[in-house]
């Protein structure tokens, strides 16, 4: 297990209720919530059996999952105090878990397509309650189109249909509908898994910088030279955003337990080579 980044800290008891055994029914397949094997507060949880979330239940500044320390550290950017997020793709809420630990006051929505795993994650991880965690059962990207413009300060998509994200939500439409729901100086994050020769994540960066002032990329540098498949976090802001390609973000995540390589300006460029954007049906490329 990789060394964990420290936060400032609001640890709580870890929860009461009773976790289950062995996978469990939900709307879209299965759940289950495997304990770690080194504390008895660490939990994953599979869904369908694809880790989706990991948490320790006593202390929610902990993050374990590589590309949640990578958001984590582009979060910083956005200054101090409370923050307004969306969540799209809930899981086990483990960001907005952790967000809701070290920005106090900070209002949240996470989104997720399964009602049902809903309804048990509020239940087996003792999530904050609303205003400060609000939980919508609904498809990510009818959930984001239907937020009103300049709404929040940060968008987090990290939605997977098995290991990979579904088209419908990396084309150019869904971009764009994520950079009017933020507010100036809001930062959009993306999860996006791919495996070599990183042909998604090319193009996904390429849609991003059809619609953002500012794109960036982080991942581990196994994954840039194409040895393996794994997470890659896009981060993108308008013109009035925090300046990612910053020396501190990139001192931040070499610094991480597993370093991780930012990519911006002719770096990016270069990675991105002739991928074109991700366009809806009779949408053109330019």
């Amino acid at each position: 297990m990789p060394e964990r980044r420290s936060f400032p800290r609001r640890v709580k008891a870890a929860s009461p209720v009773a976790l289950p055994v062995g996978p469990v029914p939900i709307a879209t397949g299965t759940a289950e919530v495997v304990r770690g094997r080194d504390s008895s507060t660490a939990v994953t949880l599979l869904v369908n059996g694809v880790p989706s979330s990991h948490l320790d239940l006593a202390d929610p500044t902990l993050l374990d999952f590589e590309y949640m320390q990578v958001m984590a550290a582009a979060v910083d950017l956005l200054g101090p105090g409370p923050l307004e997020a969306v969540h799209l793709g809930a899981a086990g809420c483990a960001l907005p878990r952790w967000l809701d630990a070290v920005r106090p006051g900070s209002r949240q929505l996470a989104v997720d397509v399964d009602p049902v795993l809903l309804t048990l994650v509020r239940e087996w991880f003792d999530l904050p309650r609303a205003p400060r965690l609000r939980l919508r059962a609904q498809d990510a990207g009818e959930a984001l189109a239907s937020l009103r413009d300049a709404e929040t300060d940060l968008v987090i998509r990290d939605v997977f249909a098995g290991d990979a994200t579904p088209a419908r939500l990396t084309t150019d439409t869904f971009v764009r509908h994520a950079a009017r729901v933020l507010r100036p100086g809001g930062l959009y994050l993306a999860n996006c898994a791919d495996r070599p020769p990183l042909a998604v994540a090319r193009a996904e960066v390429a849609t991003a910088r059809r619609v953002f002032a500012d794109v960036a990329l982080a991942a581990e540098p196994a994954q840039l030279k194409g040895r393996r498949y794994g997470n890659l976090v896009l981060l993108a802001t308008g013109p009035d955003g925090p300046d990612l390609g910053g020396a501190g973000l990139a001192r931040a995540l070499r610094s991480l337990a597993v370093p991780v390589r930012l990519l911006h300006g002719s770096d990016l460029h270069t990675f991105v080579g002739s991928a074109a954007p991700i366009v809806d049906d009779g949408e053109p490329a330019v």
